[in-house]
């Protein structure tokens, strides 16, 4: 995208992690974290530029990522820095230094997200905006099982009349792995998902969301798969 309609992915990358110590940069499969997902935005030609926010500036050089036309990096204001600060915050910096028409949100803890469901993604985000039935589009994981509380209550099914979860209604998990949104839809908000979202619903293969040991393990584990597959094509 250019022009009248150019498209920013903001990409926010912190030197310290807490339940996954360095995860950004430590090695998976052969590449650091970040490059996951940064060679895919880069494979997206719809994306003008990459932002990434950072206080890590020093370990992106050590790993070989400088700025380039398509590859802008930010320094991370102090008072942004830390555990406990909103990622909001975060964006709407980015926002308000860098113009665009389109902001696309994601993490470097989303290795497996693909192009063709961010080119989708960003597809029915226009489609949206358009008929205005839409300022913003998030992704999520479709769920269909059965849900209790804490008490054992069931919350969205009826235990005396048992169905095939595949017949239940559907639930949707927010992924945190896409958003893509608007300055006008944050200014809105204050968040990366506006008034009047939509659903964007991708594959669970892709959805991988690294935030703990456990799901490293899970994402370098499908990430294997995925490169077996693609080595036998």
């Amino acid at each position: 995208m250019s022009g009248s309609s150019r498209c920013i992915a903001l990409l926010p990358m912190k030197a310290n992690s807490q339940r996954v110590k360095g995860k950004n940069f430590r090695p998976l499969h052969g590449k650091p974290l970040f490059r996951w997902i940064l060679d895919t935005l880069l494979a997206v030609d719809e994306i003008d530029e990459v932002v990434i926010n950072t206080d890590a500036r020093h370990i992106l050089a050590e790993n070989g990522l400088v700025e380039t036309d398509r590859v802008r990096i930010r320094d991370r204001k102090p008072e942004l820095c830390g555990d406990t600060v909103s990622m909001n915050l975060i964006l709407a910096d980015d926002i308000a230094a860098v113009g665009a028409d389109t902001y696309l949100m994601t993490h470097t803890t989303n290795p497996l997200l693909t192009a063709d469901t961010v080119r989708a993604a960003l597809e029915r985000y226009a489609e949206g905006v358009a008929t205005g039935d839409a300022d913003s589009v998030f992704t999520v994981n479709k769920i269909q099982t059965r849900f209790y509380q804490a008490d054992a209550s069931a919350v969205n099914h009826d235990p005396d009349n048992l169905i095939q979860t595949q017949d239940l209604e559907p639930w949707y998990e927010e992924n945190s792995n896409l958003y893509i949104f608007s300055r006008d839809s944050f200014a809105k908000t204050n968040a990366r998902i506006g008034k009047k979202p939509l659903l964007h619903e991708m594959d669970k293969m892709e959805a991988s969301d690294i935030d703990t040991p456990e799901d490293w393990e899970l994402a370098e584990a499908l990430a294997g798969i995925r490169m077996a597959r693609e080595a036998a094509k």
